[in-house]
């Protein structure tokens, strides 16, 4: 027993997850009663996601100082929408063109439903504002929540840099530091909650679901290369710099992250090379690269988007264009406040699961390759912030060419 204990937790959930699948094919519908658990699991975690990411983005942005929230904020922050929407736009694509998730019978298990949208643009587009934030909150609505986020942050920022006070960034600053904390405490429970979960879907399911989730990872593998392809000839171009010279400087750090899965533990080695291979200022790198960490993640914009088509193919549930673009933006603004806690990819999942009418309890299947797909979300978040500083230091001529190609 304390053997397990001293597991590290991503061994733990693998180690759950085989157990689940084990005791589903043993049992099976046997152990339907187990899901109660899981759902407990998936509650603790749907409780605090709203407010986790409405203070991690106030934060973020918060921490700004105005002077940098002008010409260097914009393009900054159009950079990241712009590699995030591609990002998950490509996942939507090869998730409906490889579909990983047809040809599995699922007629024993409860489906989820998406109605047709009859929004029109203008509607869906007014939608993105909220009438009242606390109804906003109360209802999950994440495309809100974040949109309120982002003017309280640059409201705070702008009265923080003119009155020289930061009293509320720091309080809120304190009470993300204990939902972080909340939230880690209850991802101790994941062993047994993805447990809970894994064994009565098998046990009705069969063992079928299995390549559901192997096809998952290999589109989203083929995924994120076309994306790095894509994304490093359009830096390559911008800056007028060699594709080949910019992917061999940047080669040990993406090691690092796709080794590591955690742009934390990336970040020093990141700026390191950003200055000492590819020459970008300090004053760029220590501005956009950590920044990058909460506002741009490229990687989990792609992995939301592909699970969400993926589910909605598992479910035999069909999504219109209307439900393929809020999938995309859904998946693009939960990266604004991406939750560093382990795990976090799950948890940004079951932010946006239920806003398309998709069952949460599918977040347990994902579980067990949440290692293996966060190596490639954390190659494309790392490799993505790191061309973003590449560009916005070539617009500032703060851009060293000699460093870059030596």
């Amino acid at each position: 027993m304390s053997k397990i204990r001293n597991m590290s937790m991503t061994n733990q959930v693998m180690l759950a997850t085989i157990l689940g699948v084990l005791v589903g094919i043993i049992f099976q519908d046997k152990v339907e009663s187990f899901k109660v658990i899981g759902d407990l699991f998936l509650r603790l975690i749907q409780m605090s996601v709203v407010v986790l990411i409405m203070g991690a983005v106030i934060e973020a942005v918060g921490s700004l100082e105005a002077k940098e929230l002008g010409k260097i904020g914009l393009k900054v922050f159009v950079w990241f929408m712009g590699s995030t929407i591609l990002a998950a736009i490509i996942g939507v694509v090869f998730g409906l063109l490889i579909q990983p998730g047809k040809g599995l019978e699922t007629s024993n298990i409860e489906m989820g439903t998406i109605s047709a949208s009859t929004e029109s643009l203008q509607e869906i587009i007014i939608d993105f504002i909220p009438k009242n934030i606390i109804e906003a909150m109360a209802q999950a609505n994440m495309i809100q929540v974040i949109i309120f986020s982002l003017l309280f942050g640059l409201a705070l920022s702008l009265i923080k840099d003119k009155d020289k006070n930061s009293i509320l960034l720091d309080v809120v600053s304190a009470f993300n530091n204990v939902i972080l904390k909340m939230v880690t405490l209850i991802m101790k429970l994941a062993p047994i909650g993805i447990f809970c979960l894994i064994a009565p879907v098998i046990g009705t399911i069969g063992t079928g679901v299995l390549l559901t989730l192997m096809k998952f990872l290999l589109t989203l593998a083929i995924s994120a290369l076309l994306f790095l392809v894509v994304w490093l000839l359009i830096t390559a171009l911008y800056c007028k710099v060699s594709v080949k010279k910019l992917a061999q400087n940047m080669w040990r750090m993406s090691i690092v992250a796709f080794t590591t899965t955690s742009s934390a533990i990336t970040l020093p080695i990141q700026i390191e090379d950003g200055r000492d291979k590819l020459g970008i200022s300090d004053r760029i790198s220590k501005l956009v690269m950590p920044l990058g960490m909460t506002l741009n993640s490229n990687g989990l914009a792609m992995f939301l988007s592909l699970a969400i088509v993926t589910f909605a193919q598992f479910y035999n549930i069909q999504m219109g264009v209307g439900e393929l673009i809020k999938a995309v933006l859904l998946s693009t603004l939960a990266c604004l406040g991406t939750v560093v806690v382990p795990g976090g990819g799950l948890v940004a999942l079951a932010t946006v699961m239920p806003m398309l009418g998709l069952p949460t309890e599918s977040i347990a299947l994902l579980a067990g390759i949440d290692w293996f797909s966060g190596m490639f979300r954390t190659l494309l978040n790392v490799d993505a912030d790191t061309t973003v500083a590449l560009i916005i230091a070539a617009d500032e001529k703060e851009l060293n060419y000699d460093v870059f190609n030596s």
